[in-house]
């Protein structure tokens, strides 16, 4: 069974590749038509493979408006959820494979050297393009884990759940529609980048904004007034302050990065005429929150930092909580999967927690055991010259269907659909 399934994907490189590069030559920021678009895509490609499938539109008022939406930063006219089903014949375990669809904005154009951010170019084995590391290789990756083991004639005791969600990147409003359409499992992995590591906890992290107040005033008279500016460097220096005591000391998951939970100000605007006393800043960024810490714990922490230096403090977009890692064995199958798709018995995947928030904190809050497994490396997600390897992708596939094998459990004499 187990070699079936490594000859089926090693056969369909090629069609896993088509695919990827159709997902990627969508462009689908947060918030734009391809969004909506590649969830119309992924429904149509998944009936086509017979699974039993729930395309809905989210209920965008209503979600948004609840006391524990997530959070979204991106303006929605509308969205759409996908999730497919491969019933089991029952009496085994049920398995989703969580993945989003919405990528980051590609930046500057010129920044990327290999092709344009929407040119899915493969060259030596990579695929380049916006999204191709996160994590639309990743959703491939869960895609053909399916097909194979449907095109191989397995069937599975426990069902195998698909769901293609998004919003992720700005919150998590599709793992929030999700879940709240009534999606479960007994178990869940998100194949979002991880080097084909094993992640099974995610650093928080919570955007804020914040406003130093001055005086305006003549930039020739620049005593009569009170720079915002000026005023704004010991709040930033506050922040670096109480972003070293954050980090001084934690989780052993963590301690793979030099700041886990970092603070960064990403954007900062002042003034509004070159020869004026700036009377207001405002500066936005976004502070991590440690494994174990309440939301508002981190809240306060930085609030207490800023406020005694003038600053106003406003939060707002994604809410990401700390993601914690699941109880019971999903890490150590997971990790046995992936020596065997890899053809390294003895050679284990590291396991860490990441230091960026996922939608791994929400089916994990919804009591579903997750953690993150996929192909791509960390330094290519949002980056010009994003890219995948193939072959990565492929052992991702073959790693999961093995992991279905393991965790849903096999039916006796029972057959798929041939293809």
């Amino acid at each position: 069974m187990r070699d079936r399934l490594a000859a089926a994907l090693a056969a369909e490189t090629g069609a896993l590749t088509r695919l990827l590069t159709e997902l990627v030559r969508i462009p689908s920021p947060g918030g734009s038509p391809g969004e909506v678009a590649i969830q119309s895509r992924l429904a149509e490609w998944l009936r086509a493979e017979g699974l039993d499938v729930d395309h809905w539109r989210l209920p965008l008022a209503d979600l948004t408006a609840r006391p524990d939406f997530p959070g979204m930063e991106v303006p929605r006219v509308e969205a759409w959820g996908v999730a497919a089903r491969l019933p089991g014949s029952g009496g085994g375990r049920s398995l989703m494979f969580n993945g989003h669809v919405d990528v980051v904005p590609p930046g500057e154009p010129a920044a990327w050297r290999e092709c344009g951010p929407y040119d899915a170019l493969v060259r030596d084995g990579m695929l380049y393009g916006r999204g191709a590391c996160d994590m639309k290789g990743g959703l491939v990756a869960a895609l053909f884990a399916v097909r194979a083991l449907r095109r191989c004639g397995i069937r599975l005791r426990g069902d195998l759940i698909v769901a293609c969600v998004a919003g992720e990147e700005d919150g998590g409003l599709g793992t929030y529609g999700l879940l709240d359409r009534g999606w479960r499992a007994d178990a869940c992995v998100i194949p979002e980048p991880t080097g084909l590591d094993v992640v099974p906890a995610n650093a928080g992290a919570l955007t804020f904004r914040l406003k130093v107040t001055g005086r305006a005033a003549h930039a020739a008279r620049r005593t009569a007034g009170i720079s915002a500016v000026e005023r704004f460097w010991p709040v930033f220096a506050a922040l670096r302050e109480l972003e070293a005591r954050r980090n001084a000391d934690v989780d052993l998951l963590m301690r793979r990065w030099d700041v886990p939970y970092a603070i960064e100000v990403g954007t900062v605007h002042a003034g509004d005429w070159a020869a004026t006393v700036p009377g207001e800043l405002v500066a936005e960024g976004r502070i991590g929150v440690a494994l174990g810490e309440p939301v508002e714990a981190a809240r306060q922490a930085l609030e207490d930092a800023v406020t005694g230096h003038g600053a106003e403090v406003e939060w707002w977009g994604g809410r990401f909580a700390a993601g914690p890692p699941p109880a019971g064995d999903l890490v150590a199958r997971l990790a046995a999967a992936h020596r065997a798709a890899a053809g390294r018995a003895l050679d284990s995947p590291d396991v860490w927690g990441a230091p960026y928030g996922s939608d791994l904190r929400l089916l994990a809050a919804a009591g579903v055991p997750t953690v993150q497994y996929g192909p791509g490396e960390l330094d290519r997600m949002h980056a010009p010259d994003e890219r995948v390897r193939i072959s990565e992708v492929v052992t991702a596939a073959h790693a999961l269907a093995l992991l279905a094998l393991d965790h849903c459990g096999t039916a006796p004499g029972a057959a798929g659909v041939s293809p």
